[in-house]
């Protein structure tokens, strides 16, 4: 798999591609010792990365929430176009670009890219969709509004807990998780957002929970809307998921999964899974 993997780091104010087994930070940078940093998933289709300037706003975002030095878009860029020079048409890639406190103490960050063909599993669940349990999160839905140090709305590297959930499901037979709220709102998954087909609208949480804003489904919100399919931002919970039409997981690199089992009940999509993957393609 060594062909199908890229690595590109920035440095001095270029962009360079090195060798996917070539070291490229520290043991000592403050994204490895400590999770300080942000990132972004970028998908790459057909040699192209058509959604990358969402993902240049979201890192922009991320990274002022955390008061992390950002090089500029230029940079990132410039970083992404040095991982997909050479990358096969007909292969779909995740580029994953990372920006870190270096080693801190005023040091220059850390930005970097590695681009790897998506995974198997993920186009299948493209394809054949997944199945999800809930899980707390064990905080209020308002709370992260509130406090800041919790980096809601962050991208960051502290993906352990995240991780943890999709590991918690993947031993009890689901694929995926729905966090919720300790009283029960529906917030995100750990890699996605969350969209149900409900009553002729469109509808997903609100972001002032503190979940991060999702590019994917911003973006079928707005071909939505523009094709006369309604969309609304509502503070749903667990039973809207169970009355729902349908249900879907979006990001970046999956795209819109469509959920097919719920907590261990089966559930179907009232057909409209096509209808957003055709708006998501347009």
């Amino acid at each position: 798999m060594t062909a199908l993997r890229r690595v590109a780091l920035w440095t001095d104010g270029t962009a360079r591609a090195v060798g996917p087994d070539e070291p490229v930070v520290t043991a000592f940078d403050q994204g490895l010792g400590r999770g300080d940093g942000v990132f972004e998933s970028v998908l790459v289709t057909g040699r192209r990365t058509p959604h990358l300037d969402a993902h240049l706003a979201r890192l922009r975002r991320s990274a002022q929430l955390l008061g992390l030095s950002h090089p500029g878009d230029d940079a990132v860029r410039a970083l992404v176009a040095a991982t997909t020079a050479d990358w096969p048409a007909d292969v779909d890639g995740a580029c994953r670009v990372f920006l870190t406190r270096g080693l801190g103490e005023g040091a220059p960050p850390t930005l970097l890219a590695l681009l790897a063909a998506v995974p198997a599993e993920t186009l299948r669940q493209r394809k054949t969709g997944i199945a999800v349990m809930t899980l707390s999160l064990g905080i209020p839905a308002d709370f992260r509004a509130t406090a800041p140090w919790l980096l809601g709305g962050a991208k960051t590297l502290s993906y352990a807990v995240n991780m943890a959930a999709q590991r918690h499901a993947h031993a009890h037979r689901a694929d995926d998780v729905v966090f919720t709220s300790l009283e029960g709102r529906l917030l995100e998954g750990p890699t996605s957002t969350v969209v149900w087909a409900a009553d002729g609208r469109l509808h997903t949480p609100p972001v002032d929970t503190g979940i991060l804003a999702g590019t994917t489904q911003a973006r079928l919100f707005e071909r939505a809307e523009a094709a006369g399919w309604p969309t609304a931002v509502t503070p749903g919970t667990v039973s809207d998921l169970q009355d729902a039409d349908a249900v879907w997981l979006l990001s970046g690199i999956r795209g819109a999964a469509r959920v097919t089992r719920l907590d261990g009940v089966q559930r179907g999509d009232a057909g409209l899974s096509e209808r957003v993957r055709e708006l998501l393609a347009r």
